[in-house]
Parts: structure tokens; C-alpha cells; sequence
């Protein structure tokens, strides 16, 4: 679901810029570089997290370090009306699902431990969805970049 486009002052910018760098950043080393009070950092930080422009904070682990440097693109075809996105959501190594347009219905970042895993994970995981018609994979070779960075100079 789209939220609705907002706008935004440029200390809020200034703020969520300086929190996508490094999200654990004190409080006060915020406030120092905007150039405001720490209580009023805090507070815009708040309510940035209150109206969900903020969505969480999280930690971003090495997947070589758990074995799991294999990253796949898959797409599926889906016959009917039957909605797959939460079992696709709850298959093991989905990172991220889309619901797309054109021929395919589906797109799933899907993170496994070797190419073995990755034909387990489409026979079976994928495949016992019956609403699935089709699927086919595409294998990253190279992640040349990969963020959930918002540009937010536009």
C-alpha cells in the first residue's frame, strides 16, 4: 500500500538523511550537526516514527558470514484470484515480495545457501503453492549495489 507524498521541512531532511548514514547515531551527535537543541531532535525523530514516515531500525548482517551469499530473482505466474503473497512472505530466504504487472504476478528476492537450496526452494516451497502456474529464477551473479536508502534530494 502507497502512503500518500508529504512534505517536509529542511531539518526533517536533514534528519532523515543523517539517520539512513548511520541509524545508530546518538541523539546528540544528531542535534549537533542540524544545529538544534538534543530535546528537539528528539522530538522531531518522534514524530517522523509516529506518522510512519520512520519505519523501524534495523541491523544489516553479512549473508556470507551465515552462508547464504546466493541471491535469486524469482518471478511466478498466478491462476486466479487467490492472493500467494502471504505464502510466498513466509517462505524461508524471501527477503522481499512484489506484486507486479505484466505477464508475471509476483517477483521474490529470495536468499538461499547454494544453488542445491535454491532448486529445493522452487520444487518445493514455490511449486506447493496451487495457485502458481509458472515460475523461473533468475541468479545474481554480482550485487553491484544494494540499499533501502530514500534519495532524498528530488
Amino acid at each position: 500500500m502507497m502512503n500518500e507524498e508529504r512534505t517536509f521541512d529542511e531539518i526533517d531532511l536533514n534528519i532523515l538523511e543523517i539517520l539512513q548514514g548511520k541509524a545508530r547515531i546518538p541523539n546528540a551527535e544528531v542535534a549537533r550537526q542540524v544545529g538544534m537543541a538534543p530535546s528537539a531532535i528528539l522530538e522531531r525523530i518522534r514524530k517522523l516514527e509516529q506518522q510512519g514516515v520512520i519505519q523501524g531500525y534495523e541491523v544489516r548482517l553479512n549473508p556470507a558470514n551465515f552462508g547464504q551469499g546466493l541471491v535469486a530473482f524469482v518471478q511466478l505466474q498466478v491462476t486466479g484470484a487467490v492472493d500467494v503473497g502471504q505464502q510466498l512472505m513466509d517462505i524461508p530466504g524471501a527477503q522481499e515480495v512484489f506484486q507486479i504487472s505484466g505477464d508475471n504476478s509476483y517477483l521474490v528476492k529470495l536468499r538461499v545457501t547454494s544453488l542445491k537450496e535454491l532448486g529445493r526452494c522452487l520444487r518445493e516451497d514455490f511449486a506447493a503453492i496451487d495457485s502458481v502456474s509458472n515460475v523461473s529464477a533468475q541468479i545474481v551473479l554480482d550485487i553491484l549495489k544494494e540499499t533501502r536508502k530514500i534519495n532524498l534530494n528530488q
